[in-house]
């Protein structure tokens, strides 16, 4: 493909991410379900579509369908559809992790980092842990951990924009599991947790990305970056 197309292609894509973004927030903002209920499935294809356009590794582009996966389940209130949706934002988070070994530098000390997220992980759980319901206790907390693994790894290995990102969705998650636990929660509080899981989503893309202009062979680009 013309490499001024792929550019074109991409721009696109990112365009259309931002303007399901936008009708996701309004929706939730103003209480149209219906909306959320078509925006939401759409925005990590965008995303990932974006991202395989700029020629992204495949683990990149397989956590961003993962959190689609999520973002589906989620959508529906059942115990069990929250415990699948939970299951496939974990599987994206070890790709994640895979990826920022495989690709990634190390950017920052990680003792400090590391000791650091422990903390706040040790203080959330202790705090959420009693209110709870029992069968999600040992769920939630085995995928905070698995979480926290990634923001720190992203701010570790990725840098700043990546560990922005790894920090807000974090702050998403902690956010759904107040509203689990009943906790007083913010005005509108789907849009809060909206609103942190994009910009983490889009952050962690950039900040494996970079600044790189679409590749030539986007095709051929993704598999050479495949580990």
């Amino acid at each position: 493909m013309n490499p001024s197309r792929v550019s074109r292609a991409a721009s696109a894509a990112l365009t259309a991410f931002t303007v399901v973004t936008l009708v996701d927030l309004v929706s939730l903002t103003i209480g149209f379900h219906p909306g959320h209920a078509v925006a939401k499935p759409l925005l990590m294809p965008l995303l990932a579509a974006w991202a395989g356009l700029r020629g992204a590794p495949r683990l990149l582009i397989a956590a961003l369908l993962l959190g689609w996966g999520g973002d589906v389940l989620l959508l529906s209130g059942a115990d069990a559809a929250f415990l699948a949706g939970m299951a496939s934002f974990a599987a994206g988070h070890v790709c994640y992790l895979a990826l920022f070994r495989a690709h990634g530098t190390a950017r920052a000390r990680t003792g400090p980092l590391a000791l650091g997220y422990a903390v706040a992980l040790a203080v959330t759980v202790v705090l959420l842990w009693p209110d709870l319901p029992e069968g999600l206790r040992v769920p939630v907390v085995c995928y905070s951990t698995l979480l926290t693994a990634m923001a720190c790894a992203s701010a570790v290995r990725f840098g700043a924009v990546a560990g922005i990102g790894g920090a807000l969705f974090m702050l998403s998650d902690t956010l759904i599991a107040t509203g689990i636990a009943e906790w007083p929660q913010l005005p509108h509080p789907d849009f809060w947790i909206m609103l942190t899981y994009t910009v983490a989503q889009l952050l962690l893309a950039r900040g494996v990305l970079g600044e790189r202009p679409a590749p030539r062979e986007p095709r051929r680009a993704v598999r050479s970056a495949a580990p």
